[in-house]
């Protein structure tokens, strides 16, 4: 990202804004399998209907998600499947702290214990 101009990081910023609800990456994670219509999205997810249809048009305007039409129903689906690297790179960087972080809590032990004996 070097030589970007602020302006040219507005959409980036949008894009992860988009990221950050929870409940839309309820969302991506069912559609991780397949693509589903609202009824599936919501029994997987176990949202409601109306939040579900807002998630959905959100994902869907920024382009992340895709929607088909069939018959009476409309079927959802993953437009651009970076967004499921970028979550996978995310959680494999939040498993790695964790990691860090147990593993310097264990080696505090030893130094806790030894200060219950005075």
């Amino acid at each position: 990202m070097s030589e970007v101009f602020p302006g040219a990081l507005s959409p980036v910023a949008d894009y992860f804004k988009v990221l950050s609800e929870v409940s839309r990456l309820q969302v991506l994670c069912c559609l991780k399998s397949g693509a589903k219509n609202v009824t599936e999205i919501i029994a997987l997810t176990g949202l409601g209907q109306a939040n579900v249809s807002k998630h959905l048009k959100v994902l869907t305007q920024a382009g992340i998600v895709k929607r088909t039409p069939e018959g009476v129903s409309v079927i959802y689906e993953i437009a651009d499947p970076i967004c499921l690297r970028l979550c996978e790179l995310v959680c494999d960087r939040l498993a790695e702290r964790l990691e860090e972080q147990t593993q310097q809590l264990q080696s505090l032990k030893p130094l806790a214990t030894a200060s219950k004996r005075f």
